[in-house]
């Protein structure tokens, strides 16, 4: 169980999200919580991706090469 403070804005703004979107407030704030856990780690890929490819340590197949490998 989690218990959140918030302001009666904050929680009068989350309340009528999730009623509109015919969600409970937990079911919202689940998929919330959820959703911004999977952007940071589709964040941490891309870098480690980008990272990879400057350092010159990445290297891209052409779709020619990969089903010659098959």
């Amino acid at each position: 169980m989690l218990s959140l403070r918030m302001s009666d804005e904050d929680e009068r703004l989350i309340r009528n999200f999730a009623r509109y979107n015919q969600l409970t407030v937990s079911e919202f704030l689940r998929m919330a919580a959820l959703e911004r856990i999977e952007n940071e780690y589709d964040l941490q890929i891309l870098r480690e991706y980008e990272n990879l490819k400057e350092a010159g340590e990445l290297k891209l197949y052409g779709h020619e090469e990969v089903w010659e490998d098959q």
